[in-house]
């Protein structure tokens, strides 16, 4: 199994790539591919998808791991890239939801409706976990959250007309078979971390070998940081390859403590499996 970054806030140095706020991953199996969410704006995922020459990939599925436009921008590029017509996420993929800051409100959700979407393609929502290919399935709804959430007090949503904090119900991970383990793939992981991993344990028997993604770590506190290195520790501590929301402060300390198992993933970044 092949996973390739197609868009991070950053690229390394010297690449040709191109960056933005957003996020998406190529997972690449023996039974074709899953597009992992599709980055912000569409113009970075075709640019980067024809600079690494993977526009003859087959996909099979595209899977969502929220309703954030940073993570849903590029599904027209999807489409037209990849001609897949199967999109996997949670029902509440299409929740109303805002940024507020400095007196504004920023519409920060999905960027296409619900009848639009349908018309272009099979659209898959289930709150259980769903195999989008043999190997490759979503956790479902991370529902049990005892520890702290990726969350922002700025991050709303629109819940029976009333403008509330986002739950963010919608956001899943993946969760990957390779041989004798698993590995787990993050979209931004607003539900935490410890929650989507306990989720993942309550789920699966293997080792976890390897860690990639989004993980909302820039805003937490240090004790949340050591009950994640001791989670981590308790799982083995798996190679972790992080980017887009984890934050740099967070990244500096799980390397701090773990090193050369803590890698840095622009976009452009192949991991095999």
């Amino acid at each position: 199994m092949r996973i390739t970054c197609l868009v991070d806030n950053s690229v390394g140095h010297g690449s040709p790539l191109w960056g933005e706020h957003g996020l998406s991953f190529l997972v690449q199996t023996a039974d074709g591919a899953v597009l992992w969410d599709t980055g912000a704006s569409g113009t970075v995922l075709d640019h980067n998808i024809r600079t690494l020459g993977l526009g003859e990939v087959n996909v099979r599925a595209i899977g969502l791991s929220h309703g954030h436009y940073d993570h849903t921008g590029g599904l027209d590029v999807a489409f037209s890239a990849f001609g897949c017509d199967t999109v996997y996420g949670h029902p509440d993929l299409f929740s109303e939801r805002y940024s507020l800051h400095g007196g504004t409100q920023k519409d920060v959700g999905i960027p296409v409706d619900r009848q639009t979407l349908t018309s272009r393609c099979s659209l898959m929502l289930s709150a259980a976990p769903l195999e989008l290919l043999p190997g490759v399935r979503t956790t479902g709804e991370i529902s049990d959250r005892p520890f702290p959430q990726g969350a922002s007090s700025r991050l709303k949503a629109v819940r029976d007309g009333q403008m509330l904090d986002d739950t963010y119900a919608d956001d899943m991970s993946l969760v990957l078979s390779v041989p004798s383990s698993i590995v787990l793939l993050c979209g931004c992981c607003h539900a935490g971390l410890r929650n989507t991993l306990k989720a993942v344990r309550s789920q699966y028997g293997e080792k976890l070998v390897a860690i990639l993604g989004g993980t909302h770590l820039a805003s937490v506190d240090e004790q949340e940081l050591a009950a994640l290195r001791q989670t981590l520790t308790n799982e083995g501590v798996p190679d972790l390859y992080l980017n887009h929301c984890t934050g740099n402060r967070a990244i500096f300390a799980l390397r701090t403590f773990f090193g050369d198992q803590v890698h840095n993933c622009p976009a452009g970044t192949a991991t095999e499996f």
